[in-house]
């Protein structure tokens, strides 16, 4: 394990697409053992993929067009983690009792 800057780009990735498989094999698992599949479906993923991943490639893809060097880079690790932050909550809210709702 290295830690140059291309190292975090390509560990910031792994995380996301380690989190949102770790997110659809606990749906998976929880629909097989309730025996319905109509909560798990692969189209959420892959519109997820679509919206949050792919801008995050495009970001990276357009470095060399930033004059300063860093700010896309910066975005891009925001982006990195706040898609982190959001599969853990998607994680935690699926061991939540379903009739438990947050109190504000």
């Amino acid at each position: 394990m290295t830690f140059t800057l291309v190292d975090w780009i390509k560990y910031t990735l792994w995380g996301v697409f380690g989190f949102m498989i770790i997110d659809f094999v606990i749906a998976f698992s929880k629909s097989f053992w309730e025996g319905s599949f109509k909560q798990t479906s692969f189209l959420p993923y892959l519109k997820d993929i679509l919206f949050y991943v792919y801008p995050l490639y495009f970001l990276i893809s357009i470095v060399s067009l930033d004059p300063t060097e860093w700010t896309l880079i910066t975005l891009y690790f925001i982006g990195g983690l706040s898609l982190i932050v959001k599969y853990v909550i998607d994680i935690i809210d699926r061991f939540r009792p379903k009739g438990e709702e947050e109190i504000d």
